[in-house]
């Protein structure tokens, strides 16, 4: 495996700066396999409400997806009080360098997933319904569409700013105090249109911090735009399962073995699409 940790604006030409990391999972190859293999891949973007970036969901998801074949890299990425589109322009430069690096790498470039977790499904589908909009390209000094995700991975996601039920602490943390009247500009279902690549989405039906309804409302927009989507909605589960054992937590409430099987869904759906 290779693997590796950088900050993603080391070698960037322009004035952007901050913290944010990128860690490298990727799958090698080998005489005796296949020397020019390249592989489907996964960017995750961890959860954490945009006060943090949970370890919970980065690591331990980067493996399993790794173990099933896919070169796996996980975005640190700003929290508060940075505000947007700093995230936004982070995870656009993690997709262009996942791209600009594939022979490196072994990646193939066209087929490249975003996954997020909570907060950071927040912030993948606000990438996967705006990657196209020309202020990404032009801030970055990025050719157009190399953040461009092929697919998209929900998980318990903060897809919506506007539904009654959203979690109003990740936009606080995102755009800060007093900004509702910027909500509608950064919440995906608003922004799905036949740009958006094909979705998984899981969620728990009772779900008290994220509600199911946020799940709800995405996939009800990709359908009115005929994008393709699975979804699997749990009967149960507390916010913040990630992989749901004890991988992910030593805490019985983290813990939940019927939704384990989310992965191997999502794996199966990856393969097949």
């Amino acid at each position: 495996m290779i693997y590796k940790q950088f900050n993603i604006w080391d070698e960037f030409d322009g004035d952007m700066r901050t913290g944010a990391t990128l860690t490298v999972y990727a799958l090698e190859n080998f005489p005796e396999i296949n020397m020019k293999r390249r592989h489907k891949s996964v960017l995750i973007c961890p959860g954490g409400g945009y006060q943090g970036v949970s370890d919970r969901e980065a690591e331990a998801v980067a493996l399993e997806f790794a173990a099933a074949g896919f070169c796996a890299f996980v975005l640190r990425y700003s929290v508060a009080p940075n505000r947007y589109p700093t995230q936004l322009l982070e995870v656009s430069r993690a997709m262009w360098l996942i791209r600009e690096n594939a022979e490196e790498w072994n990646v193939d470039a066209d087929n490249i997933a975003v996954c997020g977790f909570s907060a950071g499904g927040h912030l993948v589908s606000h990438l996967a319904t705006c990657w196209h909009q020309a202020f990404i390209a032009e801030t970055l000094g990025m050719p157009q569409g190399m953040n461009k995700p092929n697919k998209l991975i929900l998980c318990y996601a903060v897809s919506s700013a506007v539904n009654e039920c959203t979690h109003k602490g990740s936009f606080e943390n995102l755009l800060g105090e007093g900004k509702e009247a910027e909500y509608a500009s950064v919440s995906p279902e608003l922004l799905v249109s036949d740009k958006t690549p094909p979705t998984f989405i899981w969620h728990t039906f009772d779900d008290d911090v994220v509600p199911v309804e946020l799940a709800l409302s995405f996939a009800m927009s990709l359908k009115k735009n005929n994008i393709p989507c699975e979804m699997h909605i749990y009967p149960s589960g507390v916010h913040g399962l990630s992989l749901g054992d004890s991988r992910t937590s030593d805490t019985d409430e983290f813990v939940n073995t019927y939704i384990t099987r989310w992965m191997e869904n999502c794996i199966i759906w990856l393969n097949n699409n």
